[in-house]
């Protein structure tokens, strides 16, 4: 059972009377708030470990939220939202939300996600730098990368981009932050440049088609590394 505290930031009561009693049964304790300002005062006074965002909220639009957020917290954020278009999803995703979900949604997927968002925050607090996952194992800090024990060979570019999606992992990156992270702020808009080297990245982690996609495509939006792989 989790004993970590989720802050619902949402002002449909039919969405709040469902995560409630839902969250709460899987062991989560859960703190409401309907609109924004509420939630800047919960997520400073309520301590909360992660928090589930819906972007429609009364008073401001709920990407000004994780821009303020962001401004002083690095606690996981997951967007729950019936805006599907991809740009709002990028956005959200660009101003530094950790995930993004579409309403209507299962629980299921909605917990299995927090408990990612939370597996990353707590990673991230040491800083990622050994991951297995299946047979795949990655020493970021070593620089080396095997797969079924056998090392695999990658140009520099290539380790560069997988210690990103790995120090990431289970987080959607987008395109954007990709590229800024391992070509720098220059070569943001190098989407076919990105694609290459995840063809070429994949092509070296899938060795045949039974294999299992370490990377996982979010179509328009980027890229996560899937280690949930056993």
């Amino acid at each position: 059972m989790s004993s970590e505290r989720v802050l619902i930031i949402d002002d449909e009561p039919q969405i709040v009377r469902f995560l409630r009693p839902s969250l709460t049964a899987a062991g989560y304790e859960v703190v409401v708030a309907v609109t924004g300002g509420e939630a800047l005062k919960a997520a400073a006074t309520q301590s909360p470990d992660v928090i589930v965002l819906d972007l429609g909220l009364p008073d401001m639009d709920g990407k000004d939220v994780i821009r303020e957020l962001r401004s002083w917290s690095k606690i996981p954020i997951v967007v729950l939202s019936a805006r599907d278009r991809e740009a709002e999803k990028i956005a959200a995703l660009d101003l530094g939300a950790d995930d993004y979900i579409n309403k209507p949604f299962g629980i299921g997927e909605l917990t299995a996600r927090l408990r990612t968002a939370l597996r990353h925050a707590a990673q991230k607090s040491g800083e990622q730098t050994r991951l297995k996952a299946g047979a795949l194992d990655v020493d970021v800090l070593g620089h080396a990368v095997t797969l079924a024990g056998k090392p695999v060979k990658l140009t520099p570019k290539e380790f560069e981009l997988l210690a990103v999606l790995v120090r990431n992992s289970g987080r959607v990156l987008t395109h954007r932050q990709i590229l800024t992270a391992v070509w720098g702020p220059a070569h943001t808009e190098d989407l076919q440049y990105l694609r290459v080297f995840i063809g070429q990245l994949r092509q070296k982690l899938k060795p045949s088609a039974q294999a299992p996609d370490y990377i996982l495509t979010e179509p328009g939006i980027g890229y996560r590394f899937n280690a949930e792989i056993g």
